[in-house]
């Protein structure tokens, strides 16, 4: 998830609404303590909320009240006329009832978990959970419709007033109040999609397929609704563990939940003819990924009817200060409830203080038209429609008005005209574009189909090349463009010497997603920082730029790369490539040698072609866009890889003969409620002799950087193998750990540990051929043989939110005798935004 965007999108701005009745205040007791999770409503209607740990609430409707109620078990009910439509910062004191002081007493800690009538209704919806919703037919289908809006929020004088929006000043002419939270906002952003879900649960198969969308005025704006259809997933109360930015949250509903969460049963009512129980809940712990709130439950089928989650602000999560969700379900008949809208909130925030200023992130999805065991054949899951449709983001007026499941309100209808004036103001057109640059790394001419950047490339430094200084392009119609060239040229001041890399690529054919591509580079590269060699002609490893290290990092390689390659996607996320690469390899350090031995002498420069065929298969995985380039939407999908590669002496007079095979699997595995970890494992083994230039290099990492896929205690080429089998497990635990000691509570810190650890071998006719006596700059080539070389970290993350620091730990081959250069500790770290 890109944090990024959130940022860049306070710079975007417009219109309003008002409602009929809004009512904001604090409850307290009669000893001026303020009452947490009382009830709230608007006499005569089931709709209400509840007040937060302060006492807080807010409370607003489209039609006209006269009346609240405030209730809360062990206290007078309390009705107050409402005299106004709008009334703010009201004080409210609720009176203990004699008869329910030891009541009172449990309602303000924790809940029983035995003889609680919440609970006995809670384990009913365990036993029911399956025989609801979709659960209960083979195949399904249904339309949806999704409206997701970004405002900027807490709207002020001192807003309104500041240089940033000089000259834009019409946008503020009516600004709107949250009926969740009771702040000012203004709409800046509208997306609306329709489509048609199908699913099958026999063969645990769905699919979506995308009828229309339009946004507010940015035909360009894919990569933020993919990151906002990201932030903003799908999901299914009636699951354990509900995941929303990454995060996995305990839902109410969880089996867990009982030691989560204190339930108590508060009211009963009618709703939509069904008698239903209402369930308030709270957390039991601060500091976890926990909601707060209540539901109402049907009494015969125990379904729930309404649940809204307001996610407690003491939860370890950054930049977002609240997140508040509603789900209605409707009754098909007397036993099956299907939800027929869900809305979400979150406030994003750099801080949590009350008064910070934000921005809201808003989610309607309405569900209609549901048809039930329809099946349709296995392949119509399976096919993915790579074809893109300009006519779904055209869509006319007519079909908006005949396919929203619900009217845009004015000030809905007025964003999108408010943006098309705004995109007429310079100003507002020079702060997108700066946005654009910070989004991207890339600036836009838009007189020229061109970019320039990345910009952050700009500047290296490394031993050989000294202070480096890059300047790059690439050709840029749009997002989905089926071509594309790119290019840098580059100098280092120490070596005097300037590289540079182009490369193109064009997309043949959608459906299939196949695309020729080709380039050239000449540069300077760290060999050995991942166990697959890197084909792409303009990459650079980090541990080639790295301005500081643990060791002098002279072990870099001059390259000459020429490849050319053919791909494809016959299927979804599976793709085949197949390539030739042409590579001149020799040291670009006269400290750092690549020589081997041959019948006629001692040679230092490698020449080699390699073909190589691959299968990638990415599960899951939710793409961007339909060009020749396209991004991930999602992270959370495994990444299986397999690669043979054939060196021929035979082609463009190549020095060796040999094969090459590897494996790689990395997978993720969200552990519910204990955090996120993430695994890899590679195996690889090369048929055949070949020199120090061509074998695996196990991948050390001597910057202060914690990369992960690296053993942060090896150096450069301190193992070299050409057959080995690597692991690296990596989890996070999410602050599940820290958040239950008191002092380091507030902190938010997480923690995460690391175990990573390599096993391989070097045969005796490899390591002759690169061991030239004669030049004292050879390397001593070993693998880890004797026994699997191991180290393990203790990380803290989210430091100041932003930072992470690894405390690592080399295992074994630290004998100071045999390895007088082995580091024995060290320390690593990471900057990146993190919800």
């Amino acid at each position: 998830m890109n944090i990024r965007l959130l940022s860049l999108l306070f710079f975007f701005v417009s219109f309003t609404a008002l409602s009929q009745t809004k009512v904001s205040g604090y409850v307290f007791d009669e000893y001026n303590e303020p009452v947490s999770f009382a009830n709230v409503i608007f006499q005569g209607s089931t709709i209400g909320t509840t007040t937060n740990e302060n006492g807080k609430f807010y409370l607003e409707s489209d039609e006209t009240w006269e009346a609240l109620t405030i209730s809360f078990i062990g206290y007078e009910t309390l009705i107050i006329p409402l005299e106004k439509k709008v009334n703010y910062n009201l004080k409210f004191i609720l009176k203990e009832e004699a008869a329910q002081l030891d009541a009172v007493v449990l309602m303000t800690g924790k809940q029983p978990k035995k003889n609680n009538p919440a609970i006995d209704i809670l384990r009913k919806i365990w036993e029911h959970k399956r025989d609801n919703g979709l659960n209960r037919f083979n195949q399904y289908q249904y339309d949806k419709y999704e409206k997701v809006e970004f405002d900027i929020n807490t709207i002020d004088s001192a807003l309104i007033k500041s240089k940033l929006f000089k000259g834009m000043e019409f946008v503020f002419n009516e600004v709107d109040t949250s009926r969740v939270t009771g702040k000012t906002y203004l709409p800046m952003f509208i997306n609306e999609a329709v489509s048609s879900v199908y699913g099958d649960n026999t063969l645990n198969k769905e699919k979506e397929v995308l009828k229309g969308n339009k946004n507010s005025g940015f035909s360009d704006n894919q990569v933020i609704i993919d990151f906002v259809d990201d932030l903003y997933s799908d999901f299914n109360v009636y699951d354990n563990y509900l995941k929303f930015f990454d995060k996995s949250f305990v839902s109410p509903l969880s089996r867990t939940g009982i030691n989560t969460y204190n339930y108590v049963l508060t009211d009963s009512a009618y709703i939509d003819n069904k008698w239903c129980f209402n369930i308030v809940y709270y957390p039991r712990r601060k500091n976890e990924l926990t909601f707060k709130g209540d539901f109402w439950v049907a009494d015969t089928t125990y379904a729930v009817k309404e649940i809204n989650l307001q996610a407690s602000k003491s939860a370890n999560i950054n930049w977002v200060k609240e997140i508040y969700i509603e789900q209605e379900f409707e009754v098909l008949n007397d036993s099956i409830f299907l939800v027929k809208r869900d809305y979400m909130l979150s406030d994003f925030a750099f801080n949590k203080k009350e008064q910070s200023r934000g921005i809201y992130g808003k989610r309607t999805t309405l569900y209609d038209n549901y048809k039930f065991d329809i099946p349709k054949d296995k392949k119509f899951y399976d096919k993915e429609v790579y074809n893109y449709s300009e006519d779904v983001f055209d869509r006319d007026d007519e079909f908006w008005e005949k396919n929203r499941l619900e009217a845009l309100n004015k000030d809905e209808k007025g964003v999108y005209k408010m943006l098309d004036t705004l995109k007429t103001v310079k100003k507002f057109k020079r702060l997108y574009n700066l946005g654009s640059i910070l989004a991207s790394g890339y600036i836009e001419f838009n007189t020229l189909p061109l970019d320039y950047g990345p910009i952050f490339s700009t500047f290296g430094f490394n031993d050989v090349e000294g202070l480096r200084l890059r300047t790059g392009g690439r050709t840029y119609f749009g997002r989905n463009d089926l071509w594309r060239l790119e290019g840098f040229l580059a100098y280092g001041f120490r070596d005097d010497k300037f590289k540079y890399g182009i490369s193109g690529k064009w997309l043949l054919d959608k459906k299939s997603r196949l695309i020729i591509s080709g380039g050239n580079r000449r540069d300077v590269e760290q060999i050995g920082a991942s166990l697959t060699t890197s084909t792409d002609v303009l990459g650079r490893s980090l541990a080639s730029s790295a301005v500081i290290g643990t060791g002098s990092n002279d072990k870099l390689t001059t390259i000459n790369l020429s490849s050319f390659a053919i791909e494809a996607e016959p299927f979804r996320n599976l793709v085949l490539r197949l390539g030739g690469n042409y590579r001149t390899l020799e040291s670009a350090s006269p400290t750092f040698s690549l020589d081997y031995n041959t019948p006629d002498g001692v040679e230092s420069e490698i020449k080699q072609y390699e073909t190589t065929f691959s299968v990638a298969y990415f599960p899951g995985r939710k793409m961007t866009g339909f060009g020749v380039e396209r991004r991930p939407a999602n992270d959370d999908f495994a990444r299986l890889f397999a690669q043979i590669s054939r060196g021929d002496k035979g082609m463009f007079n190549s020095d060796f003969n040999y094969t090459k095979v590897q494996l790689s699997y990395l997978q993720p595995w969200q552990l519910g409620g204990f955090g996120r970890l993430t695994s890899s494992i590679e195996v690889g083994k090369t048929y055949g002799e070949v020199p120090l230039g061509l074998l695996n290099v196990i991948p050390g990492n001597q910057t202060y950087f914690s990369i992960y896929n690296t053993f942060s205690q090896l150096d450069f080429y301190e193992f070299v193998s050409d057959q080995y089998a690597s692991f690296h497990l990596e989890h996070n635990f999410n602050g599940r750990l820290l958040s239950r000691i008191p002092f380091l509570r507030k902190l938010n810190l997480r923690e995460i540990i690391s175990v990573r650890g390599v096993m391989g071998s070097i045969s005796d006719e490899n390591i002759a051929l690169s061991n030239v006596p004669s030049n004292p700059a050879n390397l001593e080539l070993e693998a880890p043989h004797n026994e699997p070389y191991y180290e393990y970290s203790l990380g803290i993350g989210n430091i100041f939110k932003v930072f992470r620091i690894d405390f690592n730990f080399r295992g074994n081959y630290k004998d100071q005798t045999l390895y007088p250069n082995a580091r024995k500790f060290g320390v690593t770290g990471s900057f990146g935004f993190y919800f």
